[in-house]
């Protein structure tokens, strides 16, 4: 059975930098496509970065520069490093992994076959 496990979530204080780690288990794909996940209580999910088999980025508008998303060689754990924290980057993070069947890995496609049970990001002002 295939697990998503996150880690890293912490509580900083606004400009500061946090890791976190996604960590896989079980199954993995090929070719997948990896994102990162965030959401506030009663609002949407927002997708905030991705990272293909091959290593290719993608992110939201609001983290570009701040966020960096990156992977270990064996390709079983993801990072997400997030400098420069504000309190708009308070959430609960969430990996997702799916198999990206030869297609790209966008901010188009929402659905995922694996989640991770989420971390906490708290910033305070």
């Amino acid at each position: 059975q295939t697990r998503l496990v996150e880690s890293g979530g912490d509580s900083v204080q606004a400009g500061g930098s946090l890791k976190l780690s996604c960590a896989i288990s079980g199954f993995t794909y090929s070719d997948y496509c990896m994102r990162w996940f965030r959401q506030c209580p009663g609002e949407q999910r927002e997708g905030v970065a991705n990272i293909d088999d091959e290593g290719r980025t993608t992110y939201v508008d609001s983290v570009k520069g701040r966020f960096t998303i990156s992977q270990d060689t064996a390709k079983t754990t993801w990072y997400l490093q997030m400098t420069n924290l504000t309190f708009d980057d308070s959430a609960m993070y969430y990996c997702a992994y799916r198999d990206r069947r030869g297609g790209g890995c966008t901010f188009s496609s929402e659905e995922f076959d694996y989640w991770g049970q989420g971390t906490q990001v708290t910033v305070s002002s």
